[in-house]
């Protein structure tokens, strides 16, 4: 049985994480999406808020669940049975970031392998950094993220 865990930030969730997250749901048996906690990275949501808007986004793929990692990514797959660590790459630059912080992990993970999906090109330009950064200054950002992610953004902040 693969049981893939895709962790990141998802400040917010944005239309290449979608796209991530329904293609691993046919590929792998089962699909852990977790949101894990950077304390160097100043949120838009705090870990609650994530965890629940990526729950009812995923809510009608029946093998994907949500999850929350508070200290190593390895610690966590090593604990629960994942057999791959999936990672996105957006571009050349993504895979510069990547590659050590992957090849690090390799070396602590026992039974599990890391996988690279490739986001789909019309969702490659999109980082949470631009939808925050977009939509803070009074920007539309409908093209980058869910409804109900955009909801979620305008309720925070009331507009």
């Amino acid at each position: 049985m693969s049981k893939a865990l895709f962790a990141g930030s998802f400040d917010p969730v944005h239309l290449g994480h979608l796209d991530i997250i329904r293609r691993a749901s046919k590929t792998f048996d089962e699909v852990v999406v977790a949101v894990t906690v950077n304390l160097a990275k100043k949120n838009m949501f705090s870990v609650e808020e994530r965890e629940a808007m990526l729950r009812q986004l995923v809510a009608d793929l029946p093998n994907v669940s949500v999850e929350r990692i508070d200290g190593l990514r390895s610690d966590y797959v090593n604990a629960h049975g994942i057999t791959v660590d999936l990672r996105s790459l957006r571009s050349g630059t993504d895979l510069d970031y990547e590659m050590p912080v992957q090849q690090m992990f390799a070396d602590m993970y026992e039974n599990a392998e890391t996988l690279v999906m490739f986001t789909s090109p019309q969702y490659s330009h999109i980082s949470s950094n631009q939808v925050r950064q977009v939509y803070s200054l009074g920007g539309d950002v409908s093209k980058m993220v869910h409804p109900d992610t955009l909801k979620f953004m305008n309720e925070k902040f009331n507009k």
